[in-house]
């Protein structure tokens, strides 16, 4: 019995100790999103699915008061949106590394989507690789928890029996599990959304749709599957190269293509404006063509 409310007291006491580290953030809904205090000068994080919306915005701090924020940028990509409240001297949250943190773990998710910071308990469900979302976005490990993430909650941390921040809490990427997108993922799309407002993602202007390869194609397309074009945007990247609608698409730089996640995978910022060699089939034939990638808007 003893240890027991040892072990209740200590994590009331991690909670009371991280609470001066998250805010509600008023975004045109019902209820209030969470947000991560990022730096001691007022940039919050979030989701960005919370600020998807046009209007205004508002932070209501640790301490109580309520002021305004604006938009940063965000990456939908990843779920991420950084917020500038008109606010200093708070007290910002550090992400951990992942180093030591195993499956079956302790963990606690916290939100702050009403008055007061909120908690459920879990443990860590899944820890894997890096790994990319349905919108491309790159996430440097897969972290899950079976730890309940109700209304508001998206855009905590979650947080080891340590209280070491693990990452920020997000339900966009999966309707069974809560994932939490980890620290280093976090600072790379923070420093990338304040020094452009966005995160830069490349574009082929093309609709399309997975598909498989005929089998007696295989030896020459490379592949048994590819991606069908659908559309192609007159006069984008594709249209300039000499693509047209029907053509499969086998391989980009020389990386095969299976799904539409491995296209958006591709199509990361680094790749903006480089030229690559883009294997198509048309009408039973394969051909190589250069390709320009350009910039989504």
């Amino acid at each position: 019995m003893a240890d027991l409310l040892a072990f209740s007291q200590s994590l009331a006491s991690l909670i009371e100790r991280l609470a001066p580290s998250l805010a509600r953030v008023e975004a045109r809904r019902r209820r209030g999103a969470t947000g991560i205090i990022w730096s001691s000068e007022g940039h919050i994080l979030t989701t960005s699915h919370s600020v998807e919306q046009e209007g205004p915005l508002q932070v209501h701090l640790p301490e109580g008061r309520t002021v305004p924020a604006e938009l940063v940028g965000r990456d939908p990509s990843t779920d991420l949106a950084l917020l500038k409240a008109d606010a200093s001297g708070l007290t910002p949250l550090a992400p951990a590394p992942l180093d030591g943190v195993k499956v079956g773990h302790l963990v606690l998710a916290l939100g702050h989507p009403g008055r007061t910071t909120r908690a459920t308990l879990g443990i860590v469900s899944a820890l894997g690789e890096e790994w990319r979302t349905h919108a491309g976005g790159r996430i440097h490990r897969y972290l899950e928890t079976d730890a309940d993430l109700p209304p508001g909650f998206s855009g905590g941390p979650l947080v080891d029996a340590q209280g070491r921040f693990l990452g920020l809490l997000t339900a966009a990427f999966s309707r069974t599990a809560a994932v939490a997108i980890p620290g280093e993922t976090l600072t790379r799309v923070v420093n990338t959304l304040k020094e452009h407002g966005g995160v830069r993602r490349g574009y082929l202007g093309v609709g399309a749709y997975p598909v498989r390869v005929p089998k007696h194609l295989w030896s020459v397309a490379g592949s048994e599957s590819g991606l069908i074009f659908l559309s192609v945007e007159p006069d984008g990247p594709a249209h300039r190269a000499g693509l047209v609608q029907g053509d499969v698409l086998v391989s980009l730089g020389g990386r095969p293509l299976e799904g539409v996640e491995d296209l958006l995978g591709y199509l990361s910022e680094e790749q903006v404006g480089t030229t690559v060699s883009a294997k198509v089939l048309r009408a039973g034939e394969v051909r190589e063509v250069s390709l320009t990638i350009g910039k989504r808007s």
